[in-house]
């Protein structure tokens, strides 16, 4: 289980670093013939991003835009250079959001997360993602026949004719949801069927637990997790170190200040942008909503590429207060006013029947005056009148949040 799918894995982090940004620069031109990229990015010298201070100049594209952009241009929202006719298959998510695939071997780059789970040519895999209008059955079987795996197209429920299959095909591995191979355990369990042919799993979608993951090692099988989306694929996977998720090779990733573009310090838990070297299907910072932290130094399985800690909650933290929203970008606003402060984390409580706002802040600067001025800005951007509290550095959680609604009612 320690070797690795290809050199790519395991070459030196600077060597990478300068493969990515040497293909950027290719993408981004492609990227610039869609027309909405040629309008989000005039006016950037797309030549000089050659590194990562350079990307975080360009704008963030957040997912919860892309709803609206595709309606106002279907189907892609003027976000790919040509026409929906160049793909391979074509798909949609809730929200709706449409997603092409390209016509390519492993078009999502999820080979290398199954190889890493112990998937091998040869095997055979029991799919049970959907696959129904949405990319996730298509992303894991087109990575385990990329390996040279047999694939049973199973999709999701139907678990008695799941054993059934199970029972003929004597698959070596499963892919799926955590939640979903419980079931078809227990189900097998209480039924008196034999499906110990599952060694392996690699599991995505839904939370994966110790004590789940405890559970299924005692019952033979060795599961990783990985962190897909339907618009990127394969964006990072657990290896045999089992000590973080490993970035997937051709992406860009950065952790960023929920609210805004900028990328936070490692080990700081931020929000998850994407930049994918697909010429035919480029995302240019793609910011996901999902939060993660990065992770320092190789992986002890010997792979170099950045490691992340999984998925650590939501970055859209948009909450009402007194009848108005208060966003995350709005507290990214007070912080870029105020260059002496550091993080930020915006409180919503309750003082008898009345909602209450207080944004602590850590700065090694703090005065009167400072608070005073920090809450004009808090009622000049928000609209509404909140306490201010200033804090040392390293006083607050480190978890990625910039609003924290502490309201209860009952």
């Amino acid at each position: 289980m320690n070797e690795v799918y290809d050199a790519l894995e395991v070459r030196e982090p600077a060597e990478r670093e300068a493969d990515l940004f040497a293909k950027l620069t290719e993408v981004l031109s492609r990227a610039v013939a869609a027309p909405a990229y040629a309008e989000r990015l005039r006016g950037h010298d797309l030549a000089a991003v050659t590194s990562r201070d350079a990307l975080a100049t360009l704008p963030v594209l957040r997912k919860s835009e892309l709803p609206a952009l595709q309606r106002a241009q279907l189907p892609f929202g003027g976000l790919v250079p040509d026409g929906a006719g160049s793909f391979g298959r074509l798909f949609t998510s809730p929200g709706p959001i449409f997603e092409p695939e390209t016509a390519q071997p492993d078009p999502w780059r999820a080979a290398r997360g199954l190889y890493a789970a112990g998937f091998r040519k040869g095997d055979i895999v029991l799919n049970t993602f959907s696959y129904h209008l949405t990319p996730g059955g298509f992303i894991m079987d087109s990575g385990a026949r990329a390996l040279g795996c047999a694939v049973i197209p199973a999709g999701p429920g139907n678990t008695e004719q799941q054993l059934e299959l199970i029972e003929a095909y004597r698959p070596a591995a499963y892919c799926g949801t955590p939640d979903f191979l419980k079931i078809l355990l227990d189900g097998a369990s209480a039924a008196g069927r034999d499906i110990s042919c599952i060694k392996r799993a690699l599991v995505s979608g839904a939370a994966f637990p110790r004590s789940l993951q405890d559970e299924f090692t005692s019952r033979g099988i060795e599961a990783y997790q990985a962190y897909a989306t339907a618009d990127l694929g394969f964006i990072a996977y657990e290896t045999s170190a089992r000590d973080g998720l490993v970035v997937n090779e051709d992406l860009i990733v950065e952790i960023v200040r929920p609210g805004t573009g900028d990328p936070v310090p490692p080990g700081e838990v931020g929000e998850i942008v994407v930049t994918s070297l697909d010429p035919n299907h480029p995302w240019i910072r793609l910011a996901l909503g999902d939060m993660t932290a990065a992770m320092t130094g190789p992986s002890p399985c010997g792979r170099t590429n950045m490691r992340i800690k999984g998925w650590m909650g939501r970055a859209d933290q948009a909450t009402k207060v007194k009848g108005m929203f208060v966003r995350p970008e709005q507290v990214a606003e007070i912080g870029r006013r105020h260059p002496e402060l550091r993080r930020l984390r915006l409180v919503v409580s309750r003082e008898g029947e009345t909602d209450v706002m207080t944004l602590s802040a850590e700065t090694d600067a703090a005065s009167e005056d400072l608070a005073q001025g920090i809450a004009a800005s808090v009622h000049s951007i928000m609209k509404l009148k909140g306490q201010v509290s200033l804090v040392a550095p390293g006083s607050l959680p480190n978890d990625g949040k910039v609003i924290a609604d502490e309201r209860r009612y009952d």
